[in-house]
């Protein structure tokens, strides 16, 4: 009896550890690049819709964030890793992912894309920085998604 008891446990603890690596946390942790700079942009949280991420779907980034400062102008640059390589880089206007001029206080940054079917799925690293239009950084974070076989429900994530 307790060998049954025994291969029901291990059956039930390996089809655990087989569901654990497709169920996506709700949170994800946003980091800055550099813990010790004052970045007069602070990010109070992330958005991604729809999570995980899927391949030919069109996914939407949301930044929240708070400048001490107006911005008139400037740009995203984006930087993407799969595992330990550099696989994507892109800039984008920042007056087109956001209304300029920006204003003291609270303001979103949004910017959506449809990756290709070829893309891997697994764990990915984007870094984000926000440079002025005389290329002076205004913040500079990064964050871990995935890009999975199945759809999962949607990430949002406050600092």
């Amino acid at each position: 009896m307790a060998t049954v008891h025994m291969k029901v446990f291990c059956g039930l603890l390996f089809a655990l550890c087989l569901a654990v690596p497709l169920i996506s946390a709700t949170e994800t942790a946003v980091k800055y690049c550099n813990n010790k700079a004052n970045y007069i942009v602070k990010v109070n949280g992330l958005d991604i819709d729809p999570y995980p991420i899927s391949k030919n779907k069109n996914t939407t980034f949301t930044i929240s964030a708070t400048t001490a400062e107006p911005i008139t102008g400037g740009k995203l640059v984006i930087d993407v890793t799969y595992f330990w390589f550099h696989v994507h880089s892109e800039d984008h206007d920042l007056c087109k992912k956001t209304s300029c001029p920006v204003a003291v206080g609270d303001f979103l940054v949004s910017h959506s894309q449809e990756l290709p079917g070829i893309t891997p799925p697994g764990s990915y690293t984007l870094k984000m920085t926000m440079v002025d239009g005389n290329k002076k950084e205004l913040t500079c974070i990064n964050f871990d998604f995935s890009i999975g076989f199945i759809a999962e429900e949607k990430l949002s994530a406050d600092m």
